[in-house]
């Protein structure tokens, strides 16, 4: 990776490094992989992975960026590099987010009594944090006067030991008059990363005091809903003057739609969900926060129920004439204390006598609850009584709960329908749920599911609707789409409450879904070479019933063998012990038990596999003819041994602004093993014109598939001496030796230390480069030519008239001298006219450096030319000189560097 807006970037350990960034500014981590097939690329991170919440993360060609990234996003990233060959590339850097948070000071004394001169002839302590990366370095001043341990006998500096170097404190021993000044709190990460340091002030003096604070109403306040409500909390005290906020308790967020201003807190229009308790905290960094606590109580009733308690003396559960039955009516008040309750009957108001007792329960001990006792039931008993709860400030629109008691009155009963017990479905149809009730009053039924054997609360079955309970006013739960999760037993049960005060009656009823074997693989293609063995197999997933489950293949509408699953059997295969040609084609396995068939399908096909074109083919080939181009066609084939040998290929191309193709094939003598390199020129190209390539490979079968590629005609020429054919450069005959191509994991070569590269100019120990070796037999003075291929000039730009209207080219190159004894590296611009003529157009010698820069160029040909590199020997052994990555383009040099500027960059190679 090419890490380029670092802060720094340090080698840690061997080969890790960490990568430092300021917070806030823009992480770019771009990884640079090499490999055919082109590597697939994915970044990663330790603990949190790279797409963090905190900032804008994108991936793109294998650059990480984050955008405003935050302290949270440091970390371990990982470039993973893979491309099915070999293992995969995995490098990693640590990213070291900086940061320095503003400090603050808090002050503290020995003694918390307060008294009117609170610091007065007492132990302060001026405690400093701030957080930081780095650690932070802390520098304490009084009016401007840098204090430091021991220059004051009354003042001590130091670091708690449990704050891990983040704090440091200042003790003020025994204050005395000096001692009421003004404090500065330096923090500073001495500049790392540019980051500035940062500073706060406090002003000790004889009015110095911690934050009080009041609340200007009694606690609780009762409001109804829809009022607005303000809160209003005043400074009592403190020195400086307290900053005042206010909190909900458990961290609950204020109202929306509350309004804080200078302590006066607002909540318009306020509801149920705005009740509770209200924190003020004062704060002014003396001492400790103040705390005032107010409770907001909103009005209202809810829950209204009731339910009917027959003779509890009499072991029945009827209501009979002349026995005792109570009544009871339950509602939840805000506040409790205003909850009050009266009875009607028959909508006249009823008042407590003795036949007919009405009692209340404490609000303050259980929620409120209200009880009728008819004693000695007479039939003049029987009406609609009613309890109406409503609240004693009103306000609040009351609460009426009516209550038949009649000859009918009985309790509830439950049963399942005769059959409906157990109920079978099939996955994805609607079902009906029925529990039959009876009772008056006729009670509320509740659902649930029951939990089986084995299972935990936390991974207990929930409704199809996804709650654990549903409530039914008719004894049925409808369920439209059933899935196979909704198997098992459910409950029905009378509620507790909205009805007789006796045990809830309950029934259960089993559901059974059917579903469809479920099968892996649904959709696969296989491909395959005659005359070979293969097998296909199809794998049961899941399945219900599970027995007596039937397989049948076929090829096509053929049929090809049918079976039965044995109980322990998970899968099925077909055998096929040489292919021909009529076993190609659409197998299927269709397995089937009563809810249906799950399928399997292959697309058996001796297609050959795409092409994947080299991607580090670099695209125009110069030839020696101005008008056209041509370009080197590199590929190698996907599985090319997974099916029959590929014959040839038929090439196609067209150029980019026409319709018609031009077809031709490319014959394959022997077979292609993976990994193969193929080659193959495509000449004739009309400049600057742009053509589609579209490959396709051919076997006995028929086509493969097709793989396209777009070449582009850029002006330029590269050469960065991967292959041994050196894009056409050539070794001077003339000269005394020769350039060696060499990689940095390449054996057998002369080594001499301290001279030479250990890696191409990209860093990576297998890219190739080109270099004279100056050990003996070389002798001081010896040269060693390497000239590039022939190229022709643009005459079209050339004038006869006028030398200065020649063509520009740029020829760029990367250059290693390092050594004490380097020679020259020069280089010549060689016009082919009637005679050869050589012109030194760049040069330099000495001692560069241990790293690798680049050089460029601009050369004025005025007929076909070639660049001559030409490498001198110094006077000793440690003069080896290397080049890499030429280049010649068209038009002049961008930013063209001097002959010594390091273009070197940090480089992170796959």
């Amino acid at each position: 990776a090419d890490f380029v807006t670092a802060c720094n970037v340090e080698e840690e350990q061997y080969s890790e490094r960490v990568y430092i960034i300021r917070e806030g500014e823009t992480l770019e981590l771009q990884c640079l992989v090499t490999g055919h097939p082109r590597p697939q690329m994915r970044w990663t991170k330790t603990a949190g992975g790279g797409s963090d919440s905190q900032g804008k993360l994108s991936l793109e060609g294998g650059t990480l960026k984050i955008e405003n990234i935050s302290r949270h996003q440091g970390g371990r990233y990982y470039c993973k590099a893979e491309n099915g060959l070999g293992f995969p590339a995995i490098r990693s850097i640590r990213v070291d987010v900086y940061y320095l948070d503003k400090p603050v000071i808090t002050v503290h004394q020995s003694d918390d009594e307060a008294k009117e001169q609170f610091y007065f002839e007492r132990t302060v302590f001026l405690r400093c944090a701030a957080n930081s990366n780095p650690p932070v370095h802390y520098t304490w001043t009084r009016d401007r006067e840098v204090l430091a341990e021991g220059s004051d006998s009354g003042v001590e500096i130091y670091k708690p030991f449990f704050t891990q170097g983040q704090t440091k404190i200042l003790k003020l021993k025994n204050l005395r008059l000096q001692d009421y000044a003004d404090y500065t709190c330096f923090a500073s990460v001495k500049n790392s990363c540019g980051i500035r340091d940062r500073s706060t002030h406090f002003v000790l003096n004889n009015r110095t005091a911690p934050p009080s604070v009041k609340i200007l109403l009694d606690d609780p306040v009762v409001v109804n809903p829809g009022e607005t409500i303000t809160l209003v909390c005043k400074v009592m005290g403190g020195h400086p003057f307290p900053t005042l906020r206010w909190l909900r308790l458990e961290d609950e967020e204020l109202p929306r739609r509350a309004i804080v201003k200078d302590g006066t807190l607002t909540v318009p229009v306020i509801s149920d969900d705005d009740g509770g308790t209200y924190n003020c905290v004062a704060s002014n960094n003396v001492g400790n926060p103040a705390k005032k606590f107010i409770t907001i109580l909103v009005r209202g009733l809810r829950k209204g129920r009731f339910w009917i308690t027959p003779d509890p003396y009499h072991n029945e559960d009827n209501i009979q004439i002349g026995r005792e039955v109570k009544i009871s009516c339950q509602v939840e008040a805000t506040p409790s204390d205003e909850l009050q309750f009266s009875w009607l009957k028959n909508g006249r108001p009823l008042k407590s006598s003795e036949r007919m007792v009405i009692t209340h329960t404490d609000p303050n001990i259980s929620p409120g609850t209200t009880n009728l006792d008819i004693i000695d039931l007479k039939f003049t008993d029987f009406g609609t009584y009613t309890c109406v709860a409503s609240l004693r400030n009103g306000g609040i629109p009351e609460i009426s709960i009516d209550v038949n008691i009649s000859s009918t009155t009985v309790p509830p009963e439950l049963s399942v329908p005769k059959g409906q017990s157990q109920l079978i479905v099939r996955e994805g149809d609607p079902v009906d749920l029925q529990c039959l009730v009876s009772g008056k009053p006729k009670p509320i039924i509740m659902w649930s599911r029951v939990e089986e054997s084995g299972q935990t609360a936390a991974l207990a079955p929930t409704m199809p609707d996804g709650s654990v309970q549903m409530e039914s006013y008719d004894g049925i739960l409808r369920i439209y789409n059933v899935t196979r999760k909704m198997s098992g037993a459910y409950r029905c049960q009378t509620s507790q409450y909205n009805g007789f005060n006796v045990k809830p009656r309950e029934a259960l009823i089993h559901l059974v879904v059917q579903f469809t074997p479920t099968v892996k693989p649904v959709y696969t293609e296989v491909r395959q070479a005659l005359g070979r063995a293969f097998s296909l197999t199809c794998n049961l997933l899941e399945a219900y019933p599970a027995h007596h489950l039937q397989y049948e293949w076929k090829l096509g509408s053929r049929l090809l063998t049918v079976g039965q699953f044995s109980d322990q059997s998970h899968d099925t295969s077909y055998h096929v012990k040489a292919l021909n040609r009529e076993g190609y084609g659409e197998y299927t396995c269709d397995i089937t038990n009563e809810a249906g068939t799950g399928r399997c399908t292959f697309l058996l096909t001796g297609k050959a596999y795409r092409p994947e074109f080299y991607h580090d083919t670099f695209n125009a080939l110069w030839q020696n003819r101005p008008q056209v181009y041509g370009f080197k066609l590199q590929w190698t084939q996907m599985e090319p041994n997974s099916v029959d040998r590929i014959v040839a290929y038929r090439l196609g191309i067209r150029q980019m602004d026409q319709t018609r193709w031009w077809e031709q094939g490319i014959n394959i003598s022997g077979p292609i093993q993976k990994g193969q390199l193929l080659t193959y020129n495509l000449t004739e190209l009309i400049k600057p014109e742009s053509y589609l390539v579209r490959l396709t490979p051919i076997t006995r079968y028929g086509q493969g598939d097709t793989s396209e590629r777009t070449i582009t005609y850029s002006g330029e020429f590269h050469c960065s001496f991967e292959e041994e054919a050196l894009c056409s450069f050539s070794q001077d005959k003339l000269d005394e030796f020769d350039w060696i191509r060499q990689s940095g994991t390449k054996e057998g070569t002369t080594y001499t230390p301290n001279t030479g590269p250990s890696s191409d100019h990209t860093g990576s120990s297998q890219g190739f480069y080109m270099f004279i070796e100056t050990s003996r037999p070389r002798l001081e003075g010896d040269k060693a030519r390497l000239m590039s291929p022939i190229f022709n000039i643009n005459t079209k730009s050339v004038s006869s008239s006028s030398a200065s209207n020649n063509p520009t080219y740029c020829f760029t190159f990367y250059y290693h001298m390092f050594g004490k004894h380097i020679g020259a590296l020069n280089i010549f611009l060689r016009l082919k006219g009637q005679m050869l003529t050589d012109t030194l157009v760049w040069s330099l010698t000495g001692n560069q450096g241990n790293y690798w820069q680049q050089a460029r160029v601009n050369i004025h040909p005025t007929t076909t030319f070639q660049v001559v590199m030409e490498g001198v020997r110094g006077s000793g052994i440690e003069g080896n000189i290397a080049i890499d990555d030429v280049t010649i383009e068209e038009g002049e040099c961008k930013d063209s560097p001097s002959n010594s500027e390091n273009l070197h960059s940090v480089n992170f190679i796959f």
